[in-house]
């Protein structure tokens, strides 16, 4: 079956029996009709010449003729559809299309705060419980770019004060030692009398952060009072942890420009899709952080 026959074929099967929307008609026709013309440069003219190879060699192409991620799904889709037609009508054997991977959307980072917006942020009520409580929480999430389950996680035995240290168990419950900054460490001591009144002798919770009631603090609860502060501060309406952490990667990027220390502090496996993990040692993750975190830098005079 030649391949301008079949895609004729197609098209009609596609109007007639799917119903497909005509926006949807348009765009594979024109995809269909580009490719064909190019596979006919390459002596492929027929729905049996139609393998692996000759789509990865098609992929190139789109590539180089600088095609984003969206248009290239678009393009496999198209083929991967045909190719299932092309099937049920005994032309081919397989769809082999369909062994190709689209490339992923990327993700959408949140907004950053800005360390100004972060400043006014963290100026919170000192003679409020509940305020010195999230203040150490919101000190921790920025100034340690902690995961919101890393930081519900945490027990009052995480904390070395004295080198100014978190042991923090992250995915797949791997433990990494990051840092936290002299804004921290005082949050920390304004809330830990707090903590300990709170518990009125009770010496079985274990948490570094916890309700009223005595138990470990719960997501929802950060989320919520995250949110509250948000308001109060007049940033956002919709304040979340990971906003924090992603300002606290986005600032220490910015101040340093050390993409492997950063890294290493965030707790993840690999720099990027195509780069492999680089370990690094303590004291040069702390001296990066001593030097370009905001909130780790010594009040000047």
């Amino acid at each position: 079956m030649k391949l301008s026959e079949a895609r004729q074929r197609f098209i009609r099967h596609l109007t007639g029996e799917r119903g497909l929307a005509e926006h949807t008609l348009n765009s594979y026709s024109r995809v269909l009709d580009a490719d064909i013309l190019e596979l006919a440069q390459q002596r492929v003219d027929n729905v049996a010449q139609l393998n692996l190879p000759t789509f990865e060699r098609l992929f190139v192409s789109w590539r180089r003729r600088g095609l984003g991620d969206a248009s290239l799904a678009q393009r496999l889709a198209a083929w991967r559809t045909f190719c299932g037609y092309a099937m049920r009508e005994g032309w081919l054997h397989d769809n082999p299309a369909s062994q190709l991977k689209a490339p992923r959307k990327g993700k959408r980072l949140p907004k950053n705060l800005d360390v100004d917006s972060i400043s006014q942020l963290l100026k919170l009520p000192s003679d409020d419980p509940l305020a010195l409580r999230d203040a150490a929480m919101m000190e921790l999430l920025y100034g340690s770019g902690l995961r919101l389950a890393e930081l519900v996680a945490l027990d009052i035995d995480a904390i070395n004060p004295r080198h100014r240290e978190l042991r923090v168990i992250g995915k797949g419950q791997k433990t990494r030692i990051v840092p936290y900054g002299k804004f921290a460490a005082e949050a920390l001591q304004r809330w830990l009398p707090v903590r300990s009144q709170w518990l009125a002798g009770n010496l079985t919770e274990l948490a570094l952060f916890i309700s009223q009631r005595q138990q470990r603090i719960s997501p929802r609860t950060v989320q919520q009072r995250l949110n509250f502060w948000g308001q109060q501060q007049g940033l956002t309406s919709n304040l979340h942890p990971h906003k924090l952490r992603h300002s606290f990667a986005s600032h220490m990027l910015e101040s340093s420009g050390d993409l492997r220390a950063v890294q290493e502090l965030l707790g993840h496996a690999n720099l990027s899709t195509t780069q492999v993990y680089t370990h690094l040692d303590f004291q040069h993750l702390a001296k990066v952080y001593d030097g370009a975190h905001p909130r780790a830098r010594k009040k000047r005079d």
